[in-house]
């Protein structure tokens, strides 16, 4: 669909009361009427903490809410039956449904085994502190709970490369199983091919097996659209370019999939889309710091340069552009909130331009019950309604200046159509841009609610708009507005 949009459909701080896919089955007619297009769930099987476990503390991927295992039958998010469920209701409404795959590690095992291994470096993991101690590890995963329904493969220390915690000495370290670590990952602490749990040996033919008809049997099951995937900065780096080649030739589907590599330098993302001959999408993790920036510098961040050195930018075909995420909010490992204030002057940024495809966060749209945050749902519907009905024709940009920047849109056919969007993340301002000739003398009012100034179109096409200080605005024609959205 045109100018499509995605959320990310939980939060980290989620009651663990097993409601939320029957929420998003409710809910699915008003997302789609909101201007949503596709929705990334969380990881609908079974963690190490049952009911309690967000999705990343993975450990029996065939049980999506099936099983009574680690406590409980539903996961934190409902039953079997229950995402099944979300999953038609939205393909009803005609919403696409991400995956969330995380194959990096497996945790809650369901016994030890004496491993051989060599202690590396925390900082550094090219550098052995020891070699060849015997510790006891939980890499046994067995599933008794499953009684080998689906599967009957069992996980054992040849599937992994590495743990961090020996049972007998309860002592935690960087303990390698494998022979070395697998070289083609990030060269973050040297070597990031641990991460944390029960490190997959994506080396091992009998894990590539296993994980391919996984990925058969999660698609023929759920009848989703597409995935996302974690932590492929710690993963073969061209382990996804096969596995989604075989999965999209066996189910005929595009399988749009958008990966998780969490690093501020551009250069790293746009070498793995390279190697991976720009198969998937990633997350524009560059343009979510230039925003964490933003919010915290006083009005000193140059917003002229809010774009430089994002995926957005230099490659927005793959770029997956976001606000927040579960991982970026307060108390969690990547923490890196952007500031209530800042959030809309964002959501402009990445809702109200063509480049990327934008996913908005359940957090910044219902709010976070726990952490009482503010709900951003009514700006985040009004942008929605302007992107899919006002956001048409040349667009012009204005990232001229070190506070105030803007952009317009000249419209389509109708006269009456075009738009302007400026925002300020310092003192309030004006600039001048260009909306059309064919505009002249048209009044574009500010719909954003920030203020009632009003801009008159001149006969050049040039009209001057304003923004109050930290703020943002959406100028269009009235009348275009009612017609288009108000009478939808």
């Amino acid at each position: 669909m045109k100018h499509g949009v995605m959320m990310q459909y939980f939060e980290w701080y989620l009651d663990d009361d097993a409601t939320l896919f029957k929420k998003v089955a409710a809910e699915a007619k008003n997302l789609k009427d909101a201007g949503f297009t596709a929705l990334w769930l969380p990881p609908a099987y079974k963690g190490q903490a049952g009911i309690h476990d967000v999705g990343y503390g993975v450990y029996d991927v065939y049980d999506l809410g099936e099983f009574n295992q680690k406590g409980s039958i539903p996961t934190k998010y409902g039953t079997k039956d229950d995402y099944l469920k979300a999953i038609k209701s939205l393909h009803e409404v005609g919403i696409d449904v991400y995956a969330d795959m995380v194959f990096n590690h497996k945790m809650g095992a369901d016994g030890t085994e004496l491993v051989k291994v060599d202690v590396d470096d925390a900082n550094n993991r090219n550098i052995d502190l020891k070699d060849d101690q015997i510790i006891e590890a939980w890499t046994s995963f067995t599933f008794p709970g499953r009684h080998n329904k689906y599967s009957s493969f069992k996980w054992n220390k040849s599937h992994f490369s590495g743990v961090d915690y020996d049972n007998r000495k309860a002592k935690t370290a960087i303990y390698r199983i494998a022979d070395t670590w697998n070289p083609d990952v990030d060269d973050e602490k040297g070597n990031y091919d641990y991460l944390m749990g029960a490190d997959v040996n994506f080396e091992n033919p009998e894990v590539i097996k296993e994980l391919y008809n996984y990925g058969e049997w999660y698609l023929k099951t759920t009848n989703v659209d597409g995935f996302r995937l974690d932590a492929l900065k710690h993963i073969d780096r061209l382990f996804f370019k096969d596995w989604l080649e075989h999965l999209r030739k066996w189910s005929h589907k595009e399988l749009f999939t958008v990966g998780e590599y969490w690093s501020s330098d551009i250069n790293d993302l746009l070498n793995y889309l390279s190697e991976n001959n720009d198969c998937l999408s990633l997350f524009d993790v560059p343009l979510h710091y230039n925003m964490f920036m933003a919010c915290n510098a006083s009005g000193t961040f140059d917003m002229g340069s809010v774009f430089n050195n994002t995926l957005v930018r230099l490659k927005n075909q793959n770029a997956v552009t976001f606000i927040e995420n579960h991982d970026t909010q307060a108390g969690q490992a990547l923490q890196t909130v952007v500031q209530d204030w800042f959030k809309p002057l964002a959501y402009c940024l990445i809702l109200l331009r063509e480049e990327g495809y934008p996913c908005v966060f359940y957090g910044d749209y219902y709010g976070i019950k726990k952490m009482n945050t503010k709900a951003f749902k009514e700006e985040i519907d009004l942008m929605l309604k302007v992107r899919h009905h006002i956001m048409e024709g040349s667009r012009h940009d204005y990232f001229d200046h070190f506070d105030v920047v803007g952009w317009t849109f000249e419209g389509n056919n109708d006269p009456q159509s075009g738009m302007a969007v400026i925002i300020s993340d310092g003192p309030e301002g004006i600039k001048d841009m260009y909306i059309g000739k064919n505009h002249a003398g048209q009044t574009y009012i500010d719909i954003s609610g920030q203020s009632n100034y009003q801009s008159v179109v001149n006969d050049d096409g040039i009209a001057t708009f304003k923004t109050n200080g930290g703020s943002w605005h959406i100028y269009v024609n009235q009348a275009y507005f009612d017609k288009q959205c108000r009478l939808r």
